[in-house]
């Protein structure tokens, strides 16, 4: 093959000077004869790529056809329902709501309501008024201990960090949850000064590298904390354990990414890969994590802190509840991230097979509080997959008092699901440090369609809650919507995840069966 192609380059070359010698027009097939055939040597002498070693030229096809593939896909080949994480129907109602254009879908669905999982809410012949709730329902946010109780949106923006994201993306979403008046959550990436340059409500995210808040050793810093926490901006805190992409795993941002505006932001230095611990050093029981929490709210001037947390063993989550009870200290607030979440990249591992799914995490977190006897005191957000009102809809079914979003939240930027989010060469400017592509994003712009798409999504819950009979998210209940579990059965949340009895895992005497193996492996001493 190899010699046949020589002889081949030869001929060709020979061909090209004659008859450049013959009419000197002719010297064009130069341009197009003489690279093919240095490609072509090169690809016949490497010896790191199989295919073009045996198929010089012809082997580059094949790499360049299976870079085109989720292009080719998603634009021509997978239908409106099938594209993942999120399909063209999901995608095109964001980009719909966000530009206020019409959103509405002709000639009946096209889900197929005989699938398992086909879930549904189970509307009213009471139904009432849109008028009559509320049109951005507010949540209280803040227990018994609390000085400072935020009042929030039921729809929010999820953890995303500078860095992770562009600062023209963070700047546009600040700028739109101001006016739409609901938080942003920073993400474990520090407090940038692009969370506070547009006035927007934040939730200050530390997670185990106490970034913006750390020594030059990586150890919580109380005096840094404190400058932050108590800016006007900065509304909660939230102590992060672990998120939906990769639970249990510590981040790393490459040096080649290390900017020197984001390593001032981050307290750290530049050189080096920043590394985010998987676990916390501030705290190793659950017994300190109530200490953490106290001082917390003390260095913020009374703000509402609570905790992020991707569920794993149950256990561990009872132990935080069972420290709460033994030392009369509560989180105001706990956010479920579910194993299906992340904006982020993460090992294949990770993203499909760690973490608990959100609808299990939230009735397990709920029904823990409940079952403690301190639900009363802590707030639940949902964060995982949450794009539409019929998703808030469901997460307050099950246990939620209000909802996250990131993903959503980046389609409204103008996210076209390229998935290149780690190679920092996402088209639309949203997810790189690339000022080429950044610049891009232009942050008036999209800031506007980050808050119709808020508002919009939002109008559509409340609008579901009245066709249902139901006058505000505390009164969603687990028999409001419906699920397919057989092709002949249907049950609702209320019968798939049945609710405990208050109180009942404040003595081992009333927990129940399924819970009582972690309720004694749950102790307040350790994890």
């Amino acid at each position: 093959m190899r010699n046949a192609f020589l002889v081949i380059s030869i001929t060709i070359l020979s061909l090209t000077g004659i008859l450049i010698y013959v009419n000197w027009k002719f010297c064009f097939l130069l341009l197009i004869f003489i690279p093919l055939i240095i490609m072509g040597l090169y690809d016949m002498y490497q010896s790191i790529h199989t295919i073009r070693r045996n198929f010089p030229l012809l082997g580059r096809m094949r790499y360049l056809l299976e870079s085109l593939g989720p292009e080719m896909r998603q634009y021509f080949i997978e239908t409106d329902t099938e594209g993942k994480p999120f399909n063209r129907l999901q995608r095109n109602m964001v980009y719909a709501r966000s530009k206020k254009a019409i959103d509405s879908q002709p000639f009946g669905t096209q889900l197929n309501v005989y699938d398992l999982g086909y879930e549904w809410i189970n509307h009213s012949i009471r139904a009432i008024s849109f008028s009559q709730i509320e049109e951005n329902p507010r949540v209280k946010i803040g227990s018994s201990q609390c000085e400072k109780p935020y009042e929030a949106s039921i729809f929010n923006i999820s953890a995303m960090s500078f860095g992770a994201l562009s600062k023209n993306a963070i700047l546009a979403l600040n700028a739109g949850a101001k006016a739409g008046n609901f938080y942003h959550n920073t993400g474990e990436g520090g407090l940038s000064p692009y969370h506070l340059q547009n006035g927007g409500d934040v939730v200050w995210n530390i997670g185990t590298g106490y970034f913006s808040c750390r020594t030059p050793d990586g150890k919580f810093n109380y005096e840094e904390y404190t400058k932050r926490a108590t800016l006007e901006n900065v509304k909660m805190i939230e102590i992060k354990f672990s998120q939906g992409a990769k639970p249990g795993h510590g981040g790393i941002l490459p040096k080649e990414k290390v900017t020197d505006e984001i390593a001032a932001i981050r307290l750290v230095s530049k050189g080096h890969d920043i590394v985010s611990p998987p676990t916390h050093s501030a705290f190793t029981t659950p017994l300190e994590l109530m200490d953490f929490v106290k001082l917390l709210r003390k260095g913020s001037g009374g703000k509402p802190v609570g905790m992020k947390i991707c569920i794993g063993n149950k256990s561990e989550f009872l132990s935080i509840c069972k420290a709460m009870i033994a030392t009369n200290t509560y989180l105001d607030f706990i956010t479920v991230d579910g194993g299906e979440g992340g904006t982020g990249a993460a090992p294949p591992e990770y993203s499909d097979h760690v973490g608990m799914p959100l609808q299990e995490a939230l009735a397990f977190v709920y029904d823990a509080l409940n079952g403690f006897g301190i639900k009363d005191q802590i707030k639940i957000i949902a964060s995982g997959k949450v794009i539409s009102g019929f998703d808030i809809i469901k997460n307050l079914s099950i246990g939620a008092d209000l909802c996250n979003s990131a993903r959503g939240m980046m389609f409204a930027l103008g996210c076209i699901q390229a998935l290149e989010c780690h190679a920092n060469t996402c088209p639309t400017g949203v997810a790189t440090q690339d000022l080429k592509l950044m610049k891009g994003l232009v942050p008036e712009e999209k800031s506007i369609r980050v808050t119709r798409f808020h508002n919009e999504t939002v109008k559509s819950a409340v609008d579901l809650m009245a066709s249902a009979g139901i006058n505000h998210p505390d009164n969603v209940t687990r028999d409001a919507v419906s699920t397919r579990i057989e092709r002949n059965k249907v049950e609702t949340y209320a019968q798939t995840f049945p609710e405990l009895e208050p109180s009942c895992l404040a003595n081992e005497n009333t927990v129940p069966k399924e819970f009582l193996y972690f309720w004694k492996k749950a102790s307040i001493e350790n994890f």
